[in-house]
């Protein structure tokens, strides 16, 4: 029985599941915005917006913290993060990232997960 188990499995064991949000985490902070399936985008907006809180500690754990979710990514990935990203959410306390409902293409649900401006 699944009692108390919340968590969209996306069809994946635990170690996939946390390289595909891992993937689709550092895409939305290289481009700004991906497009994927809703159910991909809702797993994804916590993750993410966790990272940009750590982003607007700016401390060196907060970096260690933040490269360590990302599964220790490349430098520029963690700079953007940090230097470009995390600033333009100072004054905001949360809800740093939209979803936007695409509708069906291909039998699936498509959706828009961006940063807000």
């Amino acid at each position: 029985m699944r009692h108390g188990n919340k968590n969209r499995t996306l069809g994946r064991v635990r170690k996939q599941r946390t390289a595909l949000l891992r993937g689709l985490a550092i895409s939305l902070i290289r481009d700004g915005q991906i497009k994927t399936t809703i159910a991909k985008a809702k797993e994804l907006r916590p993750f993410a917006e966790r990272l940009v809180t750590y982003g607007k500690q700016g401390t060196v754990a907060s970096r260690r913290q933040a490269a360590t979710a990302l599964g220790e990514p490349k430098a520029d990935t963690i700079k953007k993060l940090f230097e470009e990203i995390a600033p333009k959410f100072k004054d905001r306390n949360g809800g740093y990232t939209r979803i936007v409902k695409m509708g069906r293409s291909d039998g699936r649900d498509e959706a828009i997960i961006e940063y807000v401006e």
